[in-house]
């Protein structure tokens, strides 16, 4: 039988979460052997819900392991626990193994076995109860046990609701650790809309453990390449702006990204210095990838303007109402065309 289960109010949150906790406590009772996985290209919420639950279930005594679909970007790796964590891109054959003997699958932060690439086959192909547990918006059903929360602004938030519930002495200042991280990075420091008084509750349960917030801080924000700076400057340069519909955008080619050494997630958080421009509403970054041969496209909004649909509708993508992802298959010119007549069209709708 496939349980879902969405909140419509906090009463009802609060017991969807108790419901929710208890049916996987039955479910962990009968577990030996627990696989964590996540989506490709793990940001902090993806590396912080998995590797808080990792350490949790470790600590409940099951053998426990997080597949990653590919690395994790420069910036992030201090919070892999390499025992406890494998890449499905560099290790396919250790990845299987573990797959075949796993009793349960945690999915966190994705709701479409699209955002985890090729493990998406392995995990077809394995009978065992899959739990998804995730915040964006329109899930797919593949799992046996589902958690949807998209007015939460992180997994990790909703990661810790439930280990609380399941056994709160378990939480130490580790979890706490890729808890708050997950949390810092999927509320833009706690500035986006979905940031609530819950989770400046859940903040200060996590600074009980004595969690260190400014190093934390640190790692994440002020750990880049001197090349990355570089490449700041380029997108910040080549910034346009749309006055009249109210929208910045800026591309980088993939000659930006070979002169400036570019290395996964040294794009990260370049689309949000377009809404610091004023009567900014939306914000949009254009990526040639070279390795994938398209665009990846990154879109941000203030309140107003969903680019969850427009995504959805336009870029082959979708997220977060006020941020979302998409890509293209055509050449910079032909999307950037494409993307002024649709954000034209979209917005005057």
């Amino acid at each position: 039988m496939i349980f879902k289960y969405y909140a419509k109010s906090l009463v009802s949150l609060n017991n969807m979460y108790l419901e929710f906790s208890q049916k996987l406590k039955k479910i962990l009772q009968d577990a030996t052997n627990c696989i964590i996985v996540t989506h490709k290209n793990p940001d902090a919420d993806a590396l912080g819900s998995s590797m808080a639950l990792c350490r949790f279930l470790v600590k409940l005594g099951k053998k426990t392991k997080v597949i990653l679909p590919n690395s994790p970007p420069d910036y992030l790796k201090w919070m892999i626990d390499k025992n406890n964590v494998i890449s499905h891109e560099k290790s396919s054959e250790k990845t299987k193994k573990y797959l075949l003997k796993s009793d349960v699958i945690f999915g966190l932060d994705f709701n479409s076995l699209k955002r985890i690439g090729n493990l998406n086959k392995e995990i077809e192909n394995i009978n065992v109860p899959i739990i998804m547990i995730d915040h964006h918006e329109s899930p797919e059903s593949f799992s046996s046990l589902f958690l949807s929360r998209p007015n939460i602004g992180s997994t990790s938030e909703m990661i810790y609701n439930i280990l609380k519930l399941i056994n709160d002495r378990l939480i130490d200042k580790e979890i706490a650790t890729y808890i708050y991280s997950g949390i810092l990075t999927d509320t833009g420091s706690f500035r986006y809309p979905l940031t609530s008084g819950t989770t400046h509750y859940i903040i200060s349960e996590l600074f009980k453990k004595n969690i260190n917030h400014t190093d934390i801080h640190k790692k994440i924000y002020d750990n880049f390449s001197f090349e990355r700076i570089h490449l700041l400057a380029v997108a910040l340069k080549n910034f346009k702006l749309l006055q009249k519909l109210g929208v910045a955008y800026t591309i980088l080619s993939k000659e930006n990204l070979e002169k400036y050494n570019f290395k996964k997630g040294d794009t990260e958080g370049f689309v949000n210095f377009g809404l610091q421009i004023k009567d900014v509403q939306v914000s949009v970054i254009f990526i040639e990838d070279v390795y994938e041969g398209i665009i990846k496209i990154s879109f941000r909004s203030k309140e107003r303007v969903d680019v969850n649909k427009f995504a959805k509708k336009y870029f082959n993508g979708g997220g977060h109402k006020n941020a979302s992802g998409g890509f293209s298959n055509d050449s910079i010119k032909k999307t950037e065309k494409k993307f002024i007549s649709s954000i034209e069209e979209f917005l005057r709708l």
